[in-house]
């Protein structure tokens, strides 16, 4: 009976239940375990280069570059054709020397020891000749990287000497033409000297005519 005085008591006086739990608030345990991020790390984007790619990336080739590339193709090619040359050259005088030599008879109409030199000639300038191939694919190995770069340059240099050039058709041995393929430019200085040969060509050939 006691008991349920106090409670009875108790419900009468809600403001003394309430001042009990706002004085004595109940203990906070920790968690062992940490929250997970409300948002997820950002996706990298696979169009967006890192600075992986960005350092390694090929810079674009300037025109004084890609004159020195076009120079140093040239001398992969003349290093190459020599070499080749000297091979078949080689390849020539050993074939031609284990076959026997009749010199009384003639091989076309011609005597024996001209043919073999011929032929060992023609076997010298068809290596000289393949050696352009090989030392263009050295090149293109070595410098790889440069490769579409090269083919963009190349179509417009080639683009502005067929424009530049002047016409071959009037020249003669005291006005010969200059440099018609523009072969010999290594630089823009040297380029722009090019201009100079052509335009002194075309006053010389006006002056003449």
């Amino acid at each position: 009976m006691s008991a349920l005085r106090i409670t009875a008591s108790a419900l009468r006086r809600p403001h003394l239940t309430t001042a009990f739990f706002t004085s004595h608030p109940l203990p906070r345990f920790s968690s062992s375990t940490t929250t997970p991020p409300t948002t997820p790390p950002p996706i990298p984007n696979a169009s967006t280069p890192n600075a992986s790619t960005t350092s390694s990336a090929v810079e674009p080739l300037d025109w004084d570059s890609f004159l020195r590339l076009r120079k140093l193709r040239r001398r992969y090619n003349l290093v190459s054709s020599i070499l080749t040359s000297a091979l078949g050259t080689s390849i020539g005088m050993s074939i031609l020397a284990n076959k026997e030599i009749d010199v009384t008879q003639t091989i076309m109409g011609m005597d024996p020891l001209i043919v073999f030199a011929l032929a060992t000639v023609s076997s010298g300038a068809a290596g000289w000749l393949a050696g352009p191939a090989l030392g263009g694919s050295v090149f293109g190995v070595v410098k790889s990287r440069y490769r579409v770069q090269m083919a963009q340059r190349e179509k417009e240099f080639l683009t502005r000497i067929k424009k530049n050039r002047v016409d071959p058709s009037s020249q003669s041995m005291s006005n010969p033409v200059p440099d018609y393929y523009g072969e010999k430019i290594g630089s823009v200085q040297q380029y722009r000297q090019w201009l100079k040969d052509q335009r002194a060509y075309k006053l010389k050939r006006e002056k003449f005519l």
